[in-house]
C-alpha cells in the first residue's frame, strides 16, 4: 500500500477528481492524504477516504512538505496550473523541490498521473 499526497491548484481541481474517479478501484488500494480543498473534493467526487491536511494556501502544501521529508509519502500528485499566478507560490515550489530531493514520484498533470499510478503496481511499498 502506497501513501498518496493529492493536492491541485482551484483552475485544476475539477481535472483531479475525474481524474480520480477514473482510477478510484486502484486509489482505493492506497492511502490518501489531501489538501483540505482538495482531499474533500476528491472524496465527495469519488467516496475514497482521503485523510485531510489543511488547505493549501494555509499551510497544507507545507503538510505534504513535511511528510515527504519525514518518509511518510510515497507519491505525490499535483496538478499545477501553469497559466495561473498563485498567490503561494513560495510554497507551491517548496512542495515540488522536496519531492524532487527525495525522489518522491511527483506528478503534475494526468499523463504523467497515469503513468506513476502504473508504476505504483510494479513497486513493492511499505
Amino acid at each position: 500500500m502506497a501513501r498518496i499526497g493529492l493536492v491541485a491548484h482551484d483552475d485544476k481541481k475539477d481535472e483531479l477528481c475525474a481524474w480520480a474517479a477514473q482510477h478510484r478501484h486502484k486509489l482505493g488500494q492506497h492511502e490518501l492524504w489531501g489538501t483540505g480543498t482538495t482531499g474533500g473534493r476528491v472524496m465527495a467526487a469519488t467516496g475514497l477516504s482521503v485523510s485531510l491536511l489543511k488547505s493549501g494556501p494555509l499551510g497544507g502544501d507545507q503538510q505534504l512538505g513535511a511528510m515527504i521529508a519525514e518518509g511518510r509519502l510515497d507519491m505525490l500528485i499535483f496538478f499545477i496550473d501553469p497559466l495561473s499566478a498563485q498567490p503561494h507560490d513560495v510554497d507551491v515550489k517548496a512542495l515540488t523541490r522536496l519531492a524532487t530531493l527525495y525522489d518522491v514520484p511527483c506528478a503534475n498533470n494526468k499523463s504523467t498521473a497515469d503513468a506513476v499510478l502504473a508504476y505504483l503496481g510494479s513497486v513493492p511499498h511499505g
